[in-house]
């Protein structure tokens, strides 16, 4: 694979995402890296997304609530959602369990483990 051009939209949105905790969809960062480039295509940042998450710098998160996410953070974490807003919450959760678990199946080498949480988070709750 040849080198990867430098583009500054490209790393202006690994920067967004780096510094979010909230994991927008691709709309939400369009919205906001447009304020920088005013003139980038929402298509710009669908194709600069796909990239960096197919090369591991970004995570995309898939819930169920119709969008992508995405999220800065590629170190190993997982995903509380909340079934009634939506708000994907990170958790520290030590998958060495489920790899150690799914190696004793013998179905192979494990190199990545993304998990779900699904639930009503805590401020829902308070809502009731």
């Amino acid at each position: 694979m040849p080198a990867l051009k430098y583009s500054k939209q490209r790393e202006c949105i690994k920067k967004f995402l780096a510094d979010r905790k909230d994991h927008p969809t691709a709309d939400i960062i369009y919205l906001n890296i447009r304020e920088q480039f005013p003139h980038i295509s929402l298509g710009t940042v669908y194709r600069n997304l796909a990239l960096l998450s197919e090369l591991g710098e970004i995570n995309k998160l898939t819930t169920g609530d119709g969008a992508d996410h995405f999220d800065g953070n590629v170190s190993p974490h997982q995903h509380f959602v909340c079934k009634k807003c939506n708000r994907i919450i990170d958790l520290k959760v030590d998958s060495k369990e489920y790899e150690e678990k799914a190696a004793e199946e013998g179905i192979g080498e494990i190199e990545n483990c993304i998990s779900y949480f699904y639930g009503i988070c805590k401020e829902c709750l308070q809502e009731k």
